[in-house]
């Protein structure tokens, strides 16, 4: 293609294969315009928009530096758009760990003890497909395929669908884990308690997914619009406050259904069997949406391999929550804030291997993958100042999280310095962890042509709720040993 543009705001251009022609060059020239003004395209048109390409024919351009229209960030403003929402998240998290700390009492959660392994991966699934939705979009708009209404509208309605159908599919395996760690744990199994976790699972995902997605879109469209980069707003408030919704939804879903299902048998069986004939309906609009169609022939494995992961989490908290008091209200947070800071994390660092590399083709710093921590963490890549930012944020979050938690659960401040000691160890650990096996994830993903967008998060919030149960775990017992237990007054 060769294009000129001319100072009095005319366009001209033709597709051509050879060098301009020395009639054209004349003719151009000779004429009274003013002289062409050349651009160097160094993004393609058929990602970016229409752009002006070079006079003559372009030189090859550097696959690395195709898309180098990265955007540096200065640090206060990176932190500043991180901890608005980070904090305002953290609520979310404080309220999923009061409201589990509440209905851990009520007679389904004893009846149906199942619930809790149900919630944990749950959790991460709703947080999973709702992250990878923002990080997606967000990309998206950072490239500027999100510009006209049409774009827009497609890009919509195709990943609103998407998360419909993975929430129907996996909630449903979610349920089947939980009922088969119950079989293996309780050495029984009770049909009405079987649908009764896939009902209200099914309904919880669905729900509050949908009603989530379109506030995510709002969030990123009304953030570019502002020039704030969408991935440092987006993931975090799709993770928490999207915790306190599903597990009330969850809880008072349960409760209802528990109420009915040994009067009203058809209830359960009817409602997923409605779910059954609609999911048909949200597969046919998805594969109508080219942005969506390859996701969901692709975007399963880690979907899935998530959930067994998160499972094993909740086998965590469905073991120890017994056992020491108060770890509800703490398990929800030290998960929800490691997954809010890592899903920023690989979300930024997704954008800028779309923004400066093609996929497939990794920058230099990141020729070798397994770099060490310090690299990583400190100095040594250009992600590494968002992660000092990270840990730096992660420690007053925690601190300040844990002592509002305590005290609206009790009613008076029951943290001591041995629990604010530990629990601040092991918090900060967890982020550390997550933040390098980001690096280490979403660099692999990209060097296997696989888009960390639809990948990365899954296995990363997952890990996060693993490694934040299984850690708090090791400081409650770490806690005890010592005798310095956690010791909470009874909840107000």
């Amino acid at each position: 293609m060769v294009a000129t543009e001319f100072a009095g705001g005319k366009q001209g251009g033709y597709e051509t294969d050879n060098p301009v022609s020395p009639d054209l060059e004349a003719a151009i020239d000779g004429g009274p315009q003013l002289p062409p003004v050349v651009f160097a395209a160094q993004i393609p048109p058929e990602s970016y928009g229409s752009m002006v390409a070079i006079v003559p024919p372009d030189p090859p351009a550097d696959p690395l530096h195709l898309h180098n229209n990265h955007k540096h960030e200065r640090s206060w403003s990176t932190a500043l758009q991180v901890a608005v929402p980070f904090f305002i998240a953290g609520a979310g998290t404080i309220g999923a760990g009061l409201m589990l700390g509440k209905v851990e009492h009520w007679p389904v959660f004893k009846e149906v003890s199942e619930l809790f392994i149900l919630v944990p991966a749950l959790l991460g699934l709703k947080g999973n497909l709702d992250m990878c939705l923002a990080s997606r979009l967000s990309t998206q708009v950072n490239l500027g395929n999100m510009v006209s209404a049409k774009d827009i509208w497609s890009q919509v309605v195709g990943n609103v669908a998407l998360v419909q159908v993975q929430s129907i599919v996996a909630a449903f395996l979610v349920a089947i884990f939980a009922v088969t760690i119950g079989i293996v744990m309780n050495g029984s199994f009770e049909w009405k308690h079987g649908l009764l976790l896939a009902a209200a699972g099914i309904i919880t995902a669905t729900a509050s997914c949908f009603v989530l997605d379109f506030v995510m879109i709002a969030v990123i469209l009304v953030t570019h619009r502002l020039r704030i980069n969408p991935d440092n707003i987006a993931t975090p408030l799709a993770a928490s406050f999207g915790d306190v919704v599903s597990i009330t939804v969850l809880a008072n879903v349960a409760n209802f259904l528990y109420a009915y299902h040994d009067s009203l048998h058809f209830v359960t069986p009817s409602i997923l069997g409605g779910y059954v004939l609609l999911l048909p309906f949200w597969i046919f609009v998805v594969i109508k949406q080219k942005h969506t169609k390859q996701v969901l022939m692709t975007g399963w494995t880690p979907v899935l391999s998530a959930l067994f992961i998160s499972g094993l989490g909740g086998l965590v908290l469905g073991t120890v929550a017994s056992t020491f008091p108060g770890f509800v209200v703490f398990q929800p947070i030290i998960n929800g804030i490691g997954g809010n800071l890592v899903s920023v994390q690989a979300s930024r660092i997704s954008t800028f291997l779309h923004q400066t590399s093609l996929l497939g083709q990794l920058p230099e710093y990141a020729a070798k993958i397994c770099i060490s921590p310090f690299s990583v963490l400190i100095c040594g890549t250009p992600q590494a100042k968002i992660s000092r930012i990270l840990l730096a944020m992660a420690v007053p979050g925690h601190i300040v999280f844990a002592i509002v938690a305590d005290y609206i659960y009790s009613g008076k401040s029951t943290v001591t310095e041995a629990f604010m000691a530990s629990y601040l160890f092991v918090s900060i650990l967890q982020v550390a962890l997550l933040l390098y096996c980001a690096h280490l994830l979403v660099h692999l993903m990209w060097r296997w042509k696989i888009d960390p967008d639809n990948s990365t998060i899954p296995y990363l919030t997952a890990l996060g709720d693993l490694l934040g149960s299984s850690l708090l775990a090791l400081a409650f017992l770490f806690l005890h040993s010592i005798n310095r237990d956690y010791k909470t007054a009874d909840p107000v």
